[in-house]
């Protein structure tokens, strides 16, 4: 029953990586999904806390503003207590704050002003006037009209998106770059929403799921313009890659750097044995002092291009790892959920551990069919160690 579940959501995830855009939204269809975002981030998707339309305002749940939106946003929430059950605050670091009575349906601020546009409790929850509490913490929000398809049937809502002024993503950019969390957040919904399977455990489609064993496996990328997406979907299912950087990526794409390292990635070196006009030694070295200028560390793991035995050895030499990856799908690359299946069975007709090499050309909806079934298969995605 795993399996088909399992399978089922990720034709549906699949389904979405290919649907998921902007659409205008009907009358009729409007609010049927809410997906709501803070900053870098696309929260968590259910029907407790999901945003909704009333009178014309939108309304969000108040208990969204701690963690990570705490951090972003710089606002935070303080959940009714023992003393005021009705009196639901949000507060930021500069003392200012809105405080929600709810019996009596109005909100005073910290200036002393009263508005009578209240919060409204629903379920366990209390929801908040979105453009109240933007307006008065000097936020950016917005809500995008979206259009999200899964086993043929279009749903449509919109993305709530709360942010910081002068941001620096339209809505339409941010969208794009926060496409696999969406994606992700999507298929966490549309997972709790099915119905427990009282069925035989056959696979009706979607990825193959053989059975795993536990293995660890090591994807190795070549850093580039889709970096970026690669990441989202990384991050977002909780795996780690390891992604070799040439001379110019570790020139040009610090903020890259960092977010690779700051959750958990590993960093790599690609040195062309070929390139006349350096070295290998003088590739590595020029890497590893641009990667030092942009995370104040260095790398010993290096994946050669164009060389044989005798530079793969001088490489050694020199103390870095060369990657030896048992599986080469660079020509292949990751690019849709077939060459994931694929690629899943070979993982998991071989023994042990395995390092992977995908190249430049692993494409986000490929990459993330992939680590979504290797989970189902008790598949670890790890970034790579620098011992060879």
């Amino acid at each position: 029953m795993k399996k088909r579940a399992a399978a089922l959501t990720l034709c549906l995830a699949l389904c979405l990586a290919l649907c998921l855009a902007l659409a205008p939204v009907t009358a009729e269809a409007a609010g049927s999904v809410y997906i709501t975002a803070a900053g870098n981030d696309i929260l968590p998707l259910n029907d407790a806390t999901m945003p909704f339309l009333s009178d014309g305002y939108l309304y969000v749940a108040s208990s969204i503003f701690t963690g990570q939106v705490n951090k972003s946003l710089g606002v935070a929430y303080l959940p009714s207590n023992v003393s005021n059950p009705n009196l639901c605050i949000l507060y930021a670091v500069n003392n200012r704050s809105l405080m929600f009575d709810l019996n009596g349906n109005f909100v005073r601020d910290s200036d002393g002003n009263v508005t009578s546009r209240g919060a409204i409790r629903r379920g366990g929850e209390i929801f908040v006037p979105a453009s109240i509490v933007a307006e008065f913490f000097k936020l950016e929000y917005s809500m995008t009209p979206l259009s999200v398809s899964a086993a043929n049937e279009a749903s449509y809502g919109a993305l709530v998106w709360f942010r910081q002024p002068n941001f620096g993503l339209s809505e339409k950019e941010f969208i794009n770059a926060a496409f696999s969390q969406i994606a992700m957040r999507y298929e966490q919904y549309l997972r709790e929403q099915a119905p427990e399977d009282s069925g035989a455990e056959e696979n009706p489609g979607g990825i193959y799921l053989p059975e795993g064993d536990g293995k660890s496996v090591y994807l190795c990328l070549k850093a580039g313009d889709s970096t970026a997406a690669q990441l989202d979907v990384l991050d977002a299912l909780n795996a780690q890659a390891a992604f070799f950087c040439s001379l110019e990526f570790l020139e040009n794409q610090g903020d890259l750097l960092r977010r690779m390292t700051a959750t958990g990635h590993a960093v790599g070196l690609l040195a062309d044995a070929g390139n006349a006009g350096q070295t290998v030694e003088e590739q590595l070295e020029t890497g590893n002092r641009l990667l030092s200028q942009a995370t104040m560390g260095k790398t010993r793991l290096v994946k050669l291009q164009n060389g044989d035995e005798r530079d793969r050895q001088a490489v050694q030499e020199a103390g870095f790892s060369c990657l030896e990856a048992e599986l080469d799908w660079s020509d292949s690359g990751l690019p849709d959920s077939v060459q994931a299946e694929n690629l899943l069975r070979q993982v998991s007709s071989r023994r042990g551990d395995v390092r992977i090499w995908l190249g430049g050309a692993a494409g986000a909806a490929g990459l993330r069919a992939f680590l979504t079934a290797a989970a189902q298969a008790e598949d670890r995605c790890l970034a790579l160690t620098e011992t060879p």
